[in-house]
């Protein structure tokens, strides 16, 4: 028997378009899974019945109007609790925020919502987003749902849970150091950053060095091109532009054949001490052999971006963990990792700042003379299995804690710092049925070569990556 939550975003909008079910359906199906199995998996944070079923019978009356040409119809796509939705409470995985409500929609939820997709609320995050690892002071531990004494990463940590245990057909997720790829990664999906500037911040959101963007975490390709193209937009005083897709859409990439690729590949990590597990390495060669035996030219090359850049991503990253301004009275909710990175980045002179930008800047247009050589650059997506949950913080100090991240999540941030799109695939599982996903990196502006090849790898895997499902489901 094939169940709603079975079914894909894409098909479930389908099947919203035929009449054959209501978006009130389908909300309240995901609504029971949610308060039945959300306890075992810690995705969301916040729970808005009442707000998803006011924009589910919405969307039935556009049905019922006929003729709406929006993909994505009557689907629950849940929002990352970084980002702002009016008159929703916002915690910033943060208890010093635990009583905040948010002004304004972001811009990104503005069109998730004007493209008739329904919010069952609100998922986990850890504290304003910086840990790769999604442990709160104001929710439980969120936990991958192929093994739940595992963590299910970081930041978008709860959009990845939701939608590997059913708890939501596909999440808006955004990316700062990985925060898409590592969840996808460790949850067994399929995950965009897209390109710096793709998806506006606006309205409050600072640009600044462009390292976050939002994207979308889903089970199928199609479904994460067809979320990337709702979630599409820029605003007037953006600081970074992307060039639109050169077919119009990143949905038209969606079973495209994309020709005989050139792809590099190299699995040294630029991250001092840290070491890729075997069963990564078995994940990165299966990759390697499925792209070859598609008929793509496999080469291997020296590492683009390289270990000097680590020191000035740390300060790039202590300096962003002082953005959230908190109530002095307060700092003592602040969890020890975020207190420990306040403390360095408050000591950060402008002119520390400043030369690690450019240090990153100068790194970057070095890098980029490798990578655009290739039609795509394959490397591991994070080093080691899910961690058991607590694992990060299992250590003396917070120091530590930044260490075993770094190690762990050694790929990713390159692509935060260049601005390149970014996939994970979701192509093995280790013999304890662990998920490890791989990471695809394209040139700047061009997702939509990384959705044809990611489409073609999915077709011959069967689709939906096999058909895999955790115990959970």
């Amino acid at each position: 028997m094939v169940h709603i939550h079975d079914l894909s975003a894409l098909e479930q909008a389908a099947a919203v378009r035929r009449r054959e079910i209501s978006p009130v359906e389908i909300t309240e199906h995901y609504l029971d899974r949610i308060a039945r199995l959300d306890p075992q998996v810690g995705a969301y944070v916040t729970v808005t019945p009442e707000l998803a079923l006011e924009q589910a019978h919405k969307a039935e009356a556009r049905v019922l109007a006929g003729d709406d040409p929006s993909p994505l119809l009557g689907v629950p796509i849940p929002i990352k609790d970084l980002n702002l939705v009016k008159d929703v409470p916002i915690h910033f995985g943060s208890a010093v925020y635990e009583d905040f409500v948010a002004p304004v929609d972001d811009s990104v939820v503005e069109r998730l919502r004007d493209a008739g997709t329904i919010m069952l609320g609100k998922t986990a995050t850890p504290e304003f987003g910086m840990p790769c690892y999604t442990e709160t002071s104001i929710s439980p531990p969120t936990r991958t749902p192929w093994e739940l004494s595992r963590s299910a990463g970081g930041s978008s940590g709860g959009a990845a849970a939701a939608v590997a245990a059913g708890l939501a057909p596909a999440a808006q997720g955004s990316d700062g150091a990985g925060s898409i790829r590592i969840p996808a990664s460790v949850c067994g999906l399929y995950g965009i950053k897209p390109t710096r500037g793709r998806i506006s911040h606006a309205p409050i959101v600072p640009d600044l060095a462009g390292l976050a963007t939002n994207g979308p975490i889903t089970r199928t390709v199609a479904d994460a091109a067809a979320l990337l193209d709702v979630m599409t937009h820029d605003n007037p005083g953006d600081l970074y532009y992307a060039p639109p897709p050169e077919l119009g859409s990143f949905s038209a990439y969606v079973g495209r054949d994309p020709g005989r690729l050139r792809i590099a590949r190299y699995a040294a990590p630029p991250v001092p001490g840290a070491v890729v597990e075997p069963e990564v390495l078995a994940a990165y060669e299966l990759a390697s052999a499925e792209l070859a035996g598609l008929g793509h030219e496999v080469v291997d090359i020296d590492p683009p971006f390289t270990a000097d850049l680590v020191p000035r991503f740390v300060t790039f990253w202590c300096a962003f963990a002082c953005m959230h301004p908190v109530d002095l009275t307060k700092q003592d909710r602040l969890r020890p990792l975020t207190a420990w990175l306040r403390r360095r980045g408050f000591a950060i002179s402008a002119p520390d700042f400043l030369q690690a930008q450019s240090a990153l800047q100068l790194a970057t247009r070095f890098g980029l003379l490798v990578t655009d050589r290739y039609d795509a650059v394959l490397t591991p997506t994070v080093t080691q299995p899910p961690r058991p949950v607590g694992w990060f913080e299992d250590v003396e100090d917070p120091e530590e804690t930044l260490e075993r991240m770094k190690r762990f999540a050694a790929f990713p941030a390159v692509y935060n710092v260049s601005g390149q799109p970014a996939v994970n695939l979701p192509l093995h599982w280790t013999a304890e049925g662990l998920p490890i996903g791989v990471m695809l990196a394209g040139r700047f502006g061009d997702e939509g070569t990384l959705i044809s090849v990611s489409s073609q790898v999915e077709a011959a895997r069967g689709g939906f990556w096999g058909e895999r499902r955790p115990a959970v489901w």
